[in-house]
């Protein structure tokens, strides 16, 4: 098991590959190939996978969407809720494009989402997030201690906000706070001050939007600065969130890159 202290690089890590097919298998480890990952490890199945894990933990898992036993949410399902491997990183290969379908992996926190087939840009960019959910790089700031930097994390899904909180903690941000809606958050609002809300869109109170006009509204937190995290992507909703008052935005599943680069510009801006 790596240590969050380990700078690694694409050559050294240990992937676990779950397809059904071997040609596609095969496919996928020669792309892995060009991007200096050669220490792959291969399942065809969700119970060969869940034995090669628990044998030995790999830095990564690749999955298809589908299996003869099974398919990736059940076996996203079952690592999210086993404390030693709710947080190894989660990278979906599939031809699906139904928003509906794919939602439940952007809420679980998946690295990446990857079309089938991809090409070599899409998995350059999803090993180098896995990469950074791996290893700390604290974020240089001019006007905040990070260590003491206080941070508001909302969101409803559970192992959404624990990827979320990882990522923070990766970037030296220690001093974090969850809620799991914003009728939380308001509350933890009216009793603390924090300098950073990092929120969810979609909420079944109060949804990111309504927080963030909460926080604009207020005469004691109008100058907290407000990142939202979001899976939607259309023109209504976009335009909705920007007239609230956000900061900046982010998709899920996010680039920790991304993300470091949002934050030095929301509190150093």
């Amino acid at each position: 098991m790596r240590t969050m202290m380990d700078s690694l690089s694409p050559c050294e890590l240990n992937i676990l590959l779950v397809e059904p097919s071997a040609m596609q298998r095969k496919v996928i480890s020669q792309q892995l190939a060009k991007e200096d990952v050669t220490a792959v490890d291969q399942a065809s199945n969700k119970q060969q996978a869940l034995d090669c894990i628990r044998s030995v933990r790999p830095d990564l898992v690749i999955s298809s969407l589908h299996y003869e036993d099974g398919n990736a949410q059940e076996l996203l399902h079952t690592l999210r809720n086993d404390p030693e491997l709710e947080d190894l990183p989660f990278m979906l290969v599939s031809s699906e494009t139904r928003r509906s379908e794919l939602e439940i992996f952007k809420q679980s926190g998946v690295v990446a989402i990857l079309p089938k087939p991809f090409d070599r840009s899409h998995l350059g960019k999803a090993l180098n997030s896995t990469l950074d959910m791996l290893t700390q790089h604290e974020i240089d700031l001019d006007l905040y201690d990070v260590q003491s930097l206080r941070v508001l994390v909302v969101d409803d899904s559970r192992m959404a906000r624990n990827v979320i909180q990882r990522v923070l903690r990766n970037l030296g941000i220690e001093n974090l706070t969850e809620a799991a809606d914003g009728s939380i958050a308001i509350e933890l609002l009216k009793e603390n001050n924090y300098d950073l809300v990092v929120t969810d869109y979609n909420m079944p109170e109060v949804n990111g939007v309504e927080l963030t006009e909460f926080i604009r509204n207020s005469n004691l937190h109008s100058h907290i600065p407000v990142m939202m995290v979001t899976s939607e992507s259309n023109d209504a909703h976009l335009a909705n969130v920007a007239q609230s008052g956000v900061n900046a935005m982010t998709d899920k599943p996010f680039e920790p890159e991304t993300v470091k680069r949002l934050l030095a510009n929301l509190l150093d801006g």
